[in-house]
């Protein structure tokens, strides 16, 4: 649900929603204030037992995004790690596979890039994911070919082992991009932070004090609900997962192969 929004939307409404209550919370204060005496012990305990909830439950949150963060930037530099070994053993191939092979991988370092530029669930992550399959199939078929050519050699062998990874790699960082903190969790902490800061609003205002620092303790929550969806949205929002391994890794690919063909 909220991935489908633009960051501007989604920061619009998180602080919307934030403020709202906020706002309704120091109104409703202000109306009851005459009955202060009575409301203040109950309404005092209850705000305080809530904003520590809501601080369980951020925390929460923002260790699910940070863990899922750290587990998309891993899969990208193990992707260009596997492709790396990959144009490095395939360069040990006899021609015309092995100049044949150096081609296509080069092609997949680019598809591989494409694919961490690329929203999930939107067509460009499936075009890039159809380019990736199509690269592995041709390179798997030459695979293929240099195991036929030499059954027994070591160099066909170690590079079929590589490229199998480097497969298997595309599967990990696919299931990375889509693995997001589910909805219920985020509608969660949005409506509990506003709630709890709504009730924090109503009780100051029934003492009779100002809302300044109600108002800037919700915009630093609101900025740290902000943070976590963030973190959720690898290629939608400020922070993204640097995709610098995979670009040098192309670079050193316009080089010519350190080794020779056998």
């Amino acid at each position: 649900m909220f991935f489908r929004l633009s960051s501007w939307e989604l920061w619009l409404i998180v602080a919307g929603v934030v403020f709202l209550f906020v706002a309704a919370g120091y109104g409703i204060g202000r109306a009851l204030r005459k009955h202060s005496e009575t409301l203040r012990e109950p309404v005092g305990t209850v705000q305080g037992a809530l904003l520590a909830l809501v601080g369980l439950i951020l925390a929460f949150g923002l260790t699910l995004a940070i863990g899922r963060y750290d587990s998309r930037r891993a899969a990208l530099v193990d992707d260009a790690n596997t492709i790396g070994t990959t144009y490095l053993r395939a360069q040990m191939l006899p021609e015309p596979i092995r100049s044949r092979s150096l081609a296509l991988l080069v092609r997949y370092t680019d598809a591989s890039i494409a694919l961490s530029k690329a929203v999930p669930t939107t067509p460009a992550l499936t075009s890039a994911v159809a380019r990736e399959n199509v690269l592995q199939r041709r390179l798997w078929r030459l695979a293929g070919e240099a195991i036929a050519a030499d059954p027994k050699g070591n160099a066909s062998r170690l590079y079929v082992e590589t490229l199998n990874e480097m497969i298997d790699m595309q599967t990990v960082r696919v299931a990375a991009l889509n693995n997001r903190i589910p909805s219920a969790v985020l509608s969660l902490e949005v409506l509990g932070t506003a709630f709890a800061f709504g009730l924090l609003a109503l009780f100051t205002a029934m003492l009779g004090r100002g809302a300044t620092t109600v108002g800037i303790a919700a915009a630093l929550v609101t900025v740290l609900l902000l943070v976590t969806f963030d973190l959720d949205r690898p290629t939608r929002g400020l922070i993204t997962v640097p995709d610098s391994a995979l670009v040098e890794l192309r670079a050193s690919m316009l080089l010519p192969p350190a080794a020779t063909a056998p």
